[in-house]
């Protein structure tokens, strides 16, 4: 019997044992395998929201599409707001919401800096993303003439979690998207080629956001073949979005003052046209006074300043493969920083 009892409590040693390393060995491989589903979904954030299942995971983190008419927002017809399902960020209102029959949920418009839009993986779409934590929503596709402005947001539900107006949910979500707007400082500049432009303010230190775009003129959503044209008024400009607390709008404008040629009129070296004229598109009386004391400085110091003052409106996003092209291609970088507020110009040394 005494046999028989050391054999029982050694087997139980030994499947313990085993049982111990193949724990371990699939542990190990989890870890080692960061793309698999679970773990990806474990990585991510939840925010205030509660965690990512693996559907909402697939749409979400490895940008999956939902099968259409399968949404439950799809056909919700409520009013409200509509936040991203990851981070809580208020993205969309009803209001912008419209019927298209695509079979996923689709609005015209986004709330003012909810969404980012950046070139798709397949080359051809423009991916659309939540601007707070960069989770997958849809894809965003313009020209198709459903509604007066010509664009529908396509958007996985699965990408969103609903709020009711009125709901204390809705009314946080949209306290803190103002509140995201209003500590920010905006400025929309044109000063040539909007590549090379923007490339440069995503380098500088308080920058949060630059989009490279088209303002000053006429024509309502021009394309980049429009503006190239010369005809529509436009100029390629960019928009910065930065924070106020670590940069002011004139450190802006003093780098923009000197990361392009103010004195050449309607042209930056071989780029000819009014659309790649020198701007500064004011927001407010306090953003113009800034630009006429930089403009005023650098006359003092002997340059022949051309740059037009003009009041900003609309701004239109340019194609998604414009944005980040000097990033994405190492082609574009060719505005040179020249301190032309430390230096006298030439002609008057």
């Amino acid at each position: 019997m005494r046999d028989h009892a050391l054999f029982l409590i050694l087997a139980v040693f030994l499947f313990c044992g085993l049982y111990s390393v193949v724990t371990a060995a699939k542990a190990n491989a989890a870890v080692a395998d960061p793309a698999s589903p679970s773990q990806e979904a474990a990585m991510k954030p939840t925010y205030p929201m509660p965690p990512l299942n693996e559907r909402e995971a697939d749409v979400i983190l490895r940008k999956g599409t939902e099968a259409p008419n399968s949404g439950q927002l799809n056909s919700n017809k409520a009013a409200g707001t509509y936040v991203c399902r990851q981070c809580g960020a208020a993205l969309y209102s009803s209001k912008d919401k419209f019927a298209s029959g695509c079979g996923w949920p689709s609005f015209d418009d986004e709330l003012p800096g909810a969404v980012r839009r950046v070139p798709d993986a397949d080359g051809r779409r423009v991916e659309i993303v939540c601007a707070h934590c960069g989770g997958h929503l849809g894809h965003v596709f313009e020209g198709e003439g459903f509604t007066a402005k010509n664009t529908r947001h396509c958007v996985n539900s699965l990408s969103m979690a609903f709020y009711p107006a009125g709901s204390p949910e809705e009314a946080k979500a949209l306290a803190q998207r103002a509140q995201a707007t209003a500590t920010t400082g905006t400025a929309i500049v044109a000063g040539g080629c909007f590549w090379g432009v923007e490339d440069a303010f995503r380098r500088m230190p308080g920058v949060r956001d630059v989009v490279s775009g088209y303002t000053g003129g006429r024509t309502s959503n021009p394309s980049y073949e429009d503006v190239c044209r010369g005809d529509t008024g436009h100029a390629e400009a960019v928009r910065i979005v930065f924070d106020p607390a670590r940069i002011t709008y004139e450190q802006i404008l003093r780098r923009f003052f000197e990361i392009h040629d103010p004195t050449q009129l309607d042209r930056q070296g071989p780029d000819v046209g009014d659309q790649y004229r020198s701007a500064v598109f004011y927001l407010d009386a306090e953003q113009k006074a800034v630009a006429l004391k930089l403009m005023n400085l650098l006359r003092e110091k002997g340059y022949d300043v051309v740059t037009r003052l003009e009041p900003a409106g609309p701004f239109y996003e340019a194609e998604a493969y414009h944005q980040r092209f000097a990033e994405r291609t190492g082609r574009g970088r060719c505005h040179m920083s020249v301190p032309r507020f430390d230096e006298p110009a030439r002609s008057s040394r």
